[in-house]
Order: C-alpha cells, then sequence, then structure tokens
C-alpha cells in the first residue's frame, strides 16, 4: 500500500494480532461509503471511544462480485480503494484492513475466516444486518450472533438507513450519479460525490490559457454526466479550494480520452503526481466545442466565475 490516507493499513489477517490493541471492526464492502456504511463504523467509533482499543474497518478489494460473478458485477466503482480509506479516516477510523479477495478467500469457510479473526483480540464486529460472508455465503448474522456468545465479542448488526422509504444502498447511489441527480446522491453519501486520483503531467493547454488545471485519471470509478462542473478540490494535505472542473474528452483540443481536468481558484504550485480529490457540487453546463481556443478562454473565464457564486451560496 503506497498511499498516505492518515489511517493504520494491515493487508492480512495474521498481521491483526501483532497491533496488540483491543480491536472493534466494521465489516464489509463499503462502496461508496454512503450513509447506511457509516452507521455502521459508527458502531465501532463508540465501542473504542467506550471500552478503548481501535476503531476499523476490513473491507475486500476487489469487490468481491468481480470474483463470484463478473457478468454481474459493476464496471465502475463509486471509491478506489485508496479514496475509501481516505474517508474512513475522517470518520474517526485508526485501522483498515482491505483483504485481497480470490477464489481461495471465496472457498474459506465462514468458521474459518472467523476463527482466523479472532486470533486478535476482537471486542467488536459491526455489519449490516444482512451482510454475508464465507463459503455459500453461510457466515450470516445469525451465525455471528451465535459466535459472539460463544466468544466473547460484541455483535452490533445495524439496520439499512433509509432515505424516502427506500433502502440506501450503493446500486442507488451508482444510478444516481449516473442519471447526473448530484443532489440525491449527495444525501446518499452524506457528503458531495467526489473523484480521488493522482494528478498527471499534461500538455499544459490550461497553464496557456491562463487557467492552470490539475489532470485526474479516472480509472474505474464512475462519473456522472460529461460537462464542467464548480468543484470543491481536497489536496494531499486537507486543504479545500474551490475550483471548476470538465470532465470529458475536451473535444476543442481534440482529445480523446476521457479525463476530469480541474482549475483549483487561488491556487498556484506544483500537483503532479500528488492525490487529489474533487467534490462535484453542481453541473454548471454541457462540454461542448468551441472556434477557437480564445473563445474557449473567454468561456473558462465565465466558468470560473460562475463556480465562485455557486460554491460560495
Amino acid at each position: 500500500m503506497g498511499y498516505n490516507t492518515g489511517v493504520l493499513i494491515r493487508t492480512h489477517l495474521e498481521e491483526l494480532p501483532a497491533l496488540g490493541t483491543p480491536l472493534h471492526l466494521a465489516l464489509g464492502v463499503f462502496d461508496g461509503m454512503h450513509v447506511g456504511h457509516q452507521a455502521v463504523l459508527a458502531r465501532v467509533v463508540a465501542a473504542a471511544a467506550r471500552d478503548g482499543g481501535l476503531a476499523g474497518v476490513l473491507t475486500f478489494d476487489p469487490h468481491p462480485i468481480r470474483v463470484l460473478a463478473p457478468a454481474s458485477a459493476p464496471s465502475t466503482l463509486l471509491t478506489t480503494l485508496e479514496h475509501k480509506a481516505r474517508i474512513v479516516s475522517r470518520l474517526g477510523i485508526g485501522l483498515f484492513v482491505p483483504l485481497h479477495f480470490d477464489e481461495t478467500l471465496a472457498r474459506l469457510e465462514a468458521t474459518e475466516f472467523l476463527a482466523q479473526l479472532l486470533a486478535a483480540p476482537i471486542r467488536t464486529l459491526a455489519v449490516g444486518e444482512d451482510w454475508c460472508f464465507g463459503r455459500d455465503r453461510r457466515g450470516d448474522v445469525g451465525f455471528l450472533r451465535a459466535q459472539a456468545t460463544r466468544s466473547g465479542f460484541v455483535l452490533e448488526a445495524v439496520p439499512p438507513v433509509m432515505i424516502d422509504g427506500e433502502r440506501v444502498s450503493s446500486t442507488r447511489v451508482r444510478q444516481a450519479i449516473r442519471d447526473g441527480s448530484l443532489a440525491a446522491a449527495t444525501r446518499m453519501l452524506g457528503r458531495p460525490y467526489a473523484i480521488s486520483g493522482s494528478v498527471l503531467e499534461g500538455r499544459k493547454l490550461g497553464r496557456q490559457l491562463g487557467f492552470p488545471t490539475a489532470n485526474v485519471a479516472i480509472g474505474e470509478v464512475l462519473t456522472p454526466p460529461d460537462g464542467v462542473w464548480a468543484v470543491r478540490v481536497t489536496l494531499s494535505d486537507g486543504s479545500v479550494l474551490s475550483g471548476v472542473a470538465n470532465l470529458g474528452v475536451r473535444p476543442t483540443v481534440d482529445g480523446a480520452t476521457k479525463l476530469l481536468e480541474a482549475h483549483l481558484c487561488d491556487f498556484s504550485g506544483d500537483l503532479y503526481g500528488r492525490e487529489i480529490e474533487v467534490a462535484l457540487v453542481k453541473l454548471l453546463r454541457a462540454e461542448m466545442k468551441f472556434p477557437s481556443l480564445e473563445a474557449l478562454r473567454e468561456q473558462i473565464g465565465l466558468d470560473v466565475l460562475a463556480a465562485r457564486r455557486c460554491l460560495a451560496e
């Protein structure tokens, strides 16, 4: 793991006993880290604050469905592993355990997986009330409740969070983002939807136009409709800046690959190679092709003003 997230990272169950402290772990895939996921995390954060020890998240990478049923797996994710770790650190989590999910882990019986986990001093396990694990999904809440009684840990089985009479889920969040319903996605995520990635070195056309941009690789992350967005950008040091970003293929300069290009207002400096998080706050206009670079420059100036007004509201 070569990323800086503000949490302690361990990638194997065998590493957990050496931490030498009681552990309170939330278990799940947690793609998107929406408000339902946050309700699960809140239980272990509260347990660690009350009883001492370390609050952690145990998750899986890649998404288990990509191994178990690849034809049914989502083609894009809401959060990269690095972004997920960064989000949980803001929620009071101190330990992040991303286990590599493969055929071997998929075949592991729930009893064996739990036995390996309980080699560490587990005091609390928190899961969504319908979460299952282990071979043939035999490790359900009933199984965990029985094991908690035998082994002496506390089980927190957390009910789903409902919004507008429907359960919040990663599937619902994905659909809202695809539809461009960012306000609905924000409610379910508890924060604006954001894309996190490393800043790439580009052609520096934005700098030539007077509006230098940070180009962020999108990778497998889900994107909303293309266009120009008012954004808030979080840098690796935690500082947050207003900005405007173009999501799309940049037709005026004959772009071919979808890219997120963010201009950070009132910022000067080198961001190449650094991880930034771009929160998409509001769609300002559709992406379009301009007759000249001068026309593009004038429109970007107007976009910056529009973004400043939007983000000041």
